[in-house]
C-alpha cells in the first residue's frame, strides 16, 4: 500500500462510523427495552430446554407438565412483544 492511503483509509472509516451512528438514523434503546429483550431471550432459551425435554419425555404426566410450561412461556413470550 502506497504511504498516504493507510490515513485516507482510516478517515473514511471514521466518517462512516460517524453516518452510522447519527441520532436520527439509530434510537437507542431505552433500558425498558433492554430489560424485556433479555427477559425474552431467557424465555426463549426455556422454552427450546422444554421443547428438547418434550422430545424424550415418556411418561404422560411429564409431558402434560411440559406442555403447560411451554404454553405458559408462550404466552409471556406473546405479552413481550
Amino acid at each position: 500500500m502506497a504511504r498516504g492511503w493507510e490515513s485516507k483509509d482510516v478517515e473514511s472509516q471514521v466518517e462512516a462510523n460517524k453516518t452510522e451512528k447519527s441520532p436520527n438514523e439509530k434510537k437507542q434503546k431505552t433500558q425498558e427495552q433492554l430489560n424485556k429483550d433479555r427477559e425474552r431471550q431467557g424465555l426463549e432459551l426455556s422454552k427450546k430446554h422444554i421443547l428438547a425435554d418434550l422430545e424424550t419425555a415418556k411418561h404422560p404426566n411429564h409431558r402434560k407438565s411440559l406442555e403447560a410450561a411451554l404454553e405458559h412461556l408462550n404466552a409471556k413470550i406473546e405479552s413481550l412483544k
